[in-house]
């Protein structure tokens, strides 16, 4: 049984507002290790990325017995009062709820910086990639839109189309429902990936996975499941962007 669990850091450029997967976070019940991965050299080609602070070499395999603050720091306080309807609004069973598991489904998104936490799919004995995310925007819908939402059930499935036309994202990809109504947003950090599951596989589907009713806040409100079936010429998470920087460089030395 594989025990070890797979965190992406993603980075957004605060001009273009493009994101970039930049470093890999792994835990095998003993040490966390992070490793910056190929994508961070697009990021810094394309948008000056400078190195986090946290961890500031680019050529260094990081390791702790404890989960490094850059992501720590993204989880909510067990002391906190509203810590258990947190764990609820997240789907997760509480003999489930450690550290990579709540960032693997919260995202780990801080309105203070441009960092954001994504999991690496795993297969399941279906022969199927499944990746779980909270619908975007929801703020930014009207009240319909919102009562739709808390109408929705376990299961319906939600259709991905691209609104090209958007002037703040011309790479967005909306969430509708059967009947037309708009959902929310596909998170942004995760476009290049989907995309590119959409050109390669079109068995891709989205479904809800739970819809948590008010008071719950809006950006935890609607959970999706995304699945695609891993065929043997599709492994978008083994491609050379999420292979660690630390390889290439130890091969030239």
């Amino acid at each position: 049984m594989k025990t070890t669990k797979t965190l992406f850091l993603a980075w957004q450029d605060p001009i273009s507002r493009f994101w970039f997967p930049i470093g890999r976070l792994t835990f095998d019940k003993r040490i966390y290790e992070f490793v910056y991965i190929q994508g961070v050299k697009e990021a810094e080609l394309k948008s000056g990325f400078k190195p986090l602070s946290s961890f500031p070499r680019l050529d260094e395999i990081y390791t702790s017995t404890q989960l490094f603050p850059v992501f720590a720091n993204r989880l909510m306080s067990r002391s906190r009062p509203d810590y258990s309807s947190f764990i609820e609004w997240l789907n997760i069973a509480n003999d489930e709820n450690d550290p990579m598991t709540i960032l693997a489904r919260s995202g780990g998104e801080r309105e203070t910086d441009t960092l954001a936490v994504f999991p690496c799919p795993e297969v399941d004995e279906q022969g199927q990639y499944h990746l779980y995310f909270f619908s975007h925007g929801l703020r930014h819908l009207p009240s319909s839109a919102i009562e739709r939402i808390n109408q929705l059930e376990f299961g319906e499935k939600l259709w991905l189309a691209h609104e090209f036309q958007n002037s703040y994202d011309s790479q967005a990809l909306i969430l509708n429902t059967e009947d037309h109504y708009i959902v929310g947003y596909c998170p942004r950090y995760l476009l290049a990936e989907v995309f590119e599951w959409l050109r390669q596989n079109s068995h891709l589907e989205v479904r809800i996975e739970c819809v948590n009713k008010p008071p719950t806040p809006l950006q935890f409100r609607l959970l999706c499941k995304m699945s695609v079936d891993a065929q043997d010429d599709f492994r978008l998470f083994a491609s050379r962007q999420y292979q660690p920087l630390i390889a290439e460089i130890t091969t030239a030395i």
